[in-house]
C-alpha cells in the first residue's frame, strides 16, 4: 500500500484551484474538472455525492484538519498574503516555544492552511543570533548531534 495524499472536499473547484495556485503557488498536476491534483493533495467538488453521504454531513470549518506548507522566508510570504483582499486569517505570525513561526489562513472552504518556517531556517536563525549548539538543541527539541550537523552545513 502506498500513501497518495489527502483530498479536500470543496464547493467551488474553480475558486479552490485559484486559491491554491495563486495564493499558495501550487502547481496543478492533473485537472479533470471536478477533481484537481496538486503535489501531495487533491481537491474534489461533489465529494458527498461521490462517496454517497449526505451533503449536510460534510462540515465546513470543522477545525479538525489542516493543510501544512513550509517556507524559508515566512516574512516574505506573510507580506504577500497580507496584500490579498478578503483572505480570512486564523492567526497572523505566531512563534512557538521551539522557535518555529507560522501563519494560518482559511481556504475558500474554510479548511485551515498552515504556512510555517522550515526548521532548517529556524536553526539557522538561532545560530545567526549567536546561540550555541546546545541551546539550539534545547530550544528546538532536536538532538544535539542533528543540530551540530546543521551547524556544519551553515558554515560552508
Amino acid at each position: 500500500m502506498k500513501y497518495q495524499g489527502c483530498l479536500l472536499a470543496v464547493r467551488d473547484i474553480s475558486a479552490s484551484k485559484d486559491f491554491y495556485e495563486k495564493v499558495l503557488h501550487q502547481n496543478t498536476i492533473m485537472d479533470i474538472g471536478v477533481h484537481v491534483t496538486f503535489e501531495g493533495f487533491s481537491l474534489q467538488q461533489g465529494y458527498a455525492e461521490l462517496v454517497g453521504v449526505s451533503v449536510n454531513s460534510v462540515k465546513e470549518q470543522s477545525h479538525n484538519f489542516q493543510v501544512y506548507f513550509e517556507v524559508e522566508d515566512l516574512d516574505k510570504v506573510y507580506a504577500e498574503m497580507k496584500s490579498i483582499p478578503g483572505l480570512q486569517w486564523v492567526h497572523e505570525i505566531k512563534e512557538y516555544p521551539w522557535g518555529q513561526r507560522d501563519i494560518r489562513v482559511y481556504d475558500p472552504d474554510k479548511h485551515i492552511v498552515e504556512i510555517a518556517e522550515d526548521m532548517n531556517t529556524v536553526i539557522k536563525r538561532f545560530f545567526s543570533q549567536g546561540m550555541p549548539a546546545e541551546e539550539v538543541a534545547k530550544r528546538t527539541m532536536f538532538p544535539l548531534e542533528v543540530v551540530k550537523q546543521y551547524a556544519l552545513c551553515f558554515d560552508k
